[in-house]
């Protein structure tokens, strides 16, 4: 009996198989959650500027009665209302959202007030939510205003136990006010937040022309409003041109302001007199979503790693209000200078993008991500606001005439009070008797039943009429405002108009913060300039250890060197040059002279900084004059000259400049001084050619032309010359001597040619050093 298939109740779980491609069903499936993280997760609704987590936490909050005349309730109850009725997502991610809401550094114009730790500027995080409280702001009130009027649809909640609205109906515009930002499925938002004030004046331009230009929004809407203040210095035409399309960036500085100081220049310039000529600076306010200790800690860095050498310190003297002290090395730093530099190097200047990609509804019903212009985003709004208001005054229309018809079936029972109370006392079923008796209806005998006998006094029937006058004197003009788009425009002007006057100019909420104001042209400048200038002697051993010792010391001094290394090459440099290293592949690397490490101890390898070959061998250094030129030749008697500044590399893996085929190697790397106009080649066979320094090519990559003809061998060595003072070579041993040969004529020849052996004497290492 067990093995009856007949007694079997469960279904195979085979028969719920779909044979589909699975191309089409991981299509569709993510197709699904795309769609759903766009319209339900990460962008905001046009209308209300929200997000759905958002506009859950405002609601339970609503319901909690958590208005800004109530005291504070636990996060965590706000947090267990919001994940357990509306949104079932994870606890941490909906108090984020709550703390974001409640920080006045992140939001312009915050909808939560928060008592407790909600985290700071510097970048801390808040306190748990079991420590913190909350509670609604005036502005978030503002936003909500009318749920109870039937301006908006009500959505159930997940578990169809509830209802939440579907969006908030509220006059303040918190799209543009206080800006969104989120990530998408293959789309992304990014809205700064903008003064309220300027948002409703370009409404109220719209309202009256609603073919308004970009330009006339322009001229009352002037760009980002941040929460941290500080300046935006992009041009009027590049923040124009951004808000026409919905796309662009804006770059955005802080502010240098020194509130105490005594003349109101040094005040607007952050600079604060100390005397004895001494000054500092203060940073008053920082970029957007700066996190004020990572940006110390930014300066701090450039200090100790000496890429900011004009800077001496920076404190953070920081209490309700920022102040960043920055002291600098000297009384003699150019503070334009300092400023520009923190500019460029830290996050003392950042950008911001704009994307006004927002959720905007469709006649059909749904919402469509869509971006737009500020034209668009206003147009948009007024009409979302103007359809609220009619729907305002629709519901308010039901409500007057449901009371109107209490109040006649009122003004008819006091009219016949006597019959009334004789028929409520003679017959047992009064109701049907009064209708049919006085033209009731159901709800006015209803209502006359329910009434007390304290209601039951002469004066009522006035107070009633003149009720019933008011209802139908606001019934006309509600009719009126329905029936006209004129006189809807007006009404959404004297609201907006009284919205208007809690954010003006010279409340401390809508003051702006963020000055609009195009930066002066960038001064440029070299952070080179910056590096104090001191002498230093460079020494790399054969090995390719390099060190830096401080002053001008002995080049042919005992300097010491890792057992079975010795030396390579030595030169007098400042701090300030650079050193132009070169290797046999024919590549050149640079290095800062600031940048050596000390003298003590046997240096460090210079291919621990540099990407060079450990195969390949160093075969020239030294400095990289300005202007100057240098003579390339390759083994196989090819060269050409060079400009010192074409051989400055910026990346640690150089630039390749001579052209070898395989085999050739990089063989000579001279200095041209700027008064020598020939060029003198020996080869490995002991010929010697020169020719003029004109019949060099200048060039700043490629194997060059001929220098010299080869039967066997090849090129051993090569430099230049200044033909009247003749070729000059040192002499054997070690007398230190040097020998010239003036008389020259018979090796002068064209460039290429096989030469003929030298004056007599000459080195028989065939070198000319």
């Amino acid at each position: 009996m067990a093995d009856d298939p007949t007694l079997t109740t469960e279904p195979d779980p085979f028969d719920r198989l779909i044979d589909a491609p699975f191309d089409a069903a991981l299509s569709e499936r993510y197709l699904v959650y795309a769609l759903s993280t766009i319209t339900a997760r990460s962008l905001p609704d046009l209308r209300d500027g929200l997000k759905p987590v958002h506009r859950r936490l405002l609601w339970a909050m609503r319901m909690l009665k958590l208005d800004p005349q109530s005291g504070f309730k636990k996060s965590a109850r706000v947090v267990g209302d919001v994940i357990g009725k509306y949104h079932p997502h994870g606890d941490a991610s909906v108090y984020d959202a709550m703390v974001r809401l409640a920080q006045d550094f992140a939001l312009r114009y915050p909808l939560v007030e928060g008592q407790g730790n909600f985290g700071n500027i510097d970048g801390d995080n808040a306190a748990a939510y079991r420590y913190t409280e909350a509670r609604l702001t005036r502005t978030a009130i503002l936003l909500m205003e009318g749920l109870d009027e039937g301006t908006v649809d009500f959505i159930p909640t997940y578990n169809g136990e509830e209802e939440e609205p579907e969006i908030f109906p509220g006059l303040f515009p918190n799209l543009l006010a206080n800006g969104a930002s989120g990530i998408a499925v293959g789309m992304a938002t990014s809205i700064p937040s903008h003064n309220a004030a300027e948002i409703i004046d370009a409404t109220l331009k719209l309202i009256d022309n609603p073919k308004a230009e970009h330009a006339e929004l322009m001229e009352v809407f002037h760009g980002p409003d941040f929460a941290t203040g500080g300046l935006v210095v992009d041009s009027p035409e590049i923040i124009s041109h951004a808000y026409a399309s919905g796309r662009g960036s804006f770059r955005m500085r802080g502010r240098f302001h020194a509130a105490e100081a005594e003349k109101a220049e040094d005040r607007e310039a952050g600079i604060e007199r100390l005397g004895g000529g001494q000054w500092q600076l203060v940073i008053s306010e920082i970029p957007y979503q700066v996190q004020k200790g990572k940006l110390i800690e930014q300066i701090a860095a450039l200090i100790g790693d000496r890429k900011l050498p004009i800077l001496e310190d920076v404190r953070d003297e920081s209490d309700e209000q920022i102040r960043i002290v920055l002291v600098p090395r000297s009384r003699n730093v150019d503070p334009e200078l300092l400023k520009e530099s923190l500019y460029k190097l830290t996050d003392l200047e950042s950008r911001f993008s704009l994307n006004l990609n927002v959720l905007d509804a469709q006649p059909g019903g749904g919402r469509t991500p869509v971006v737009m212009g500020l034209g668009e985003v206003l147009r948009h709004w007024i009409v979302a606001q103007i359809e609220i208001l009619v729907r305002r005054a629709n519901f308010r229309l039901d409500q007057i005439a449901r009371r109107l018809e209490l109040v006649e079936g009122y003004i008819i029972a006091f009219l016949n009070l006597d019959r009334v109370i004789e028929i409520i006392r003679t017959e047992d079923e009064p109701k049907p008797v009064m209708m049919a008796e006085f033209g009731l209806t159901d709800r006015q005998a209803e209502a006359i039943l329910n009434m007390r006998l304290r209601s039951l006094r002469k004066l009522e029937e006035m107070q009633l009429r003149k009720e019933l006058d008011d209802l139908k004197a606001e019934r006309d003009e509600l009719q009126k405002l329905v029936e006209s788009p004129a006189r809807q425009r007006t009404r959404l002007k004297r609201d907006l108009a009284a919205l208007r006057k809690e954010y003006a100019e010279d409340t401390p909420l809508g003051r702006r913060r963020t000055t609009i104001a195009q930066a002066a042209p960038t001064v440029e400048f070299s952070m080179d300039a910056m590096i104090e200038k001191e002498p230093v002697t460079v020494i790399m051993s054969q090995r390719g250890w390099i060190r830096g010792l401080k002053g001008h010391v002995e080049l042919n001094g005992d300097f010491k060197f890792k057992e079975g290394d010795g030396p390579a090459f030595a030169l007098h440099a400042q701090t300030t040059d650079k050193l132009l290293l070169a290797t046999a592949d024919g590549r050149f690397y640079t290095l800062g002279c600031d940048k050596l490490p000390g003298g003590r101890g046997f240096g460090e390898p210079v291919r621990t900084t540099l990407d060079i070959d450990p195969a390949t061998a160093i075969v020239a250094m030294m400095v990289a004059r300005p202007k100057g030129q240098v003579l390339l030749a390759s083994d196989n008697g090819r060269g050409f000259a060079a400009g010192m500044d074409e051989l400055l590399a910026e990346t640690r893996k150089g630039r390749a400049v001579v052209n070898l085929k395989p085999g050739v190697t990089l063989k000579v790397v001279r200095e041209i001084p700027a008064d020598h106009d020939h060029v003198a080649v020996v080869g490995d066979n002991r010929k010697l050619v020169m020719f003029s320094l004109e019949e060099l090519p200048v060039m700043t990559r490629g194997q060059g032309v001929q220098l010299q003809r080869y039967r066997d061998g090849g090129l051993s060595d090569a430099t230049t010359l200044r033909l009247e003072e003749g070729l000059s070579w040192k002499m054997g041993g070690d007398s230190g001597r040097t020998r010239t040969e003036s008389d020259m004529w018979q090796w002068r020849v064209a460039r290429g040619a096989a030469g003929r052996l030298p004056p007599q004497g000459f080195p028989r290492d065939n070198r000319f050093d």
